[in-house]
């Protein structure tokens, strides 16, 4: 057992962290940020040990796009107005839509391209596609558009599957668990969404 545990406790440990951001992300508090900037800083290196390349570089990128998001949540405002309240959930605007898709299938294009010839991949199409679908992604957490959830569905679904045949069972545990809430969220931050 203590063999398994020193095996496993970096995905473990971040699987737990994982826990809480989900539920956070799930009340749409702010402290979500907070772990989303220690989770995937530990991410870095458990993904790259395991070979999923454009998920560790994906893990730099959420270290850093957990800050942005912090201060879009704690900073900014949808609208032009001098409004001190919070910052609130909103549907993704129609006008979006087109941009959102060409640099999703740009980011999915170039990190494909990036762990088929410069690393060891063995799954890079869905690897990008996880990395590229996360991008847009948590952007749109940024934002506070309901619509994230949707995103989040795709990238988790897949990433479980990647984590089970890529032996991180705890990792894999957790994004199926993230599915399930995913969904819920969805359904949560429906009804709280405001029209604009």
């Amino acid at each position: 057992m203590a063999e398994y545990l020193s095996i496993h406790w970096l995905d473990i440990t971040t699987t737990i962290l994982g826990i809480a951001y989900i539920v956070l992300e799930y009340r749409a508090s702010i402290l979500l940020w907070i772990i989303g900037i220690v989770m995937p800083a530990m991410d870095i290196y458990l993904y790259w040990s395991h070979g999923l390349y454009g998920d560790a570089g994906m893990a730099v990128y959420y270290t850093v796009a957990a800050i942005y998001g912090y201060a879009i949540w704690k900073f900014g405002r949808k609208s032009k107005g001098k409004d001190e309240s919070e910052m609130p959930i909103t549907h993704f605007p129609k006008r979006l839509i087109l941009k959102t898709t060409a640099v999703f299938f740009l980011a999915w294009g170039a990190t494909y391209y990036v762990l088929k010839e410069y690393t060891g991949s063995t799954v890079p199409v869905l690897d990008a596609f996880t990395n590229a679908m996360s991008f847009v992604g948590l952007w749109a957490l940024a934002r506070k558009y309901v619509e994230q959830w949707v995103f989040w569905i795709a990238v988790d679904a897949i990433s479980c599957y990647l984590y089970i045949i890529k032996g991180i069972p705890f990792k894999a545990g957790l994004y199926g668990m993230y599915v399930v809430i995913a969904v819920m969220g969805y359904m949560k931050w429906k009804r709280m969404a405001i029209k604009e």
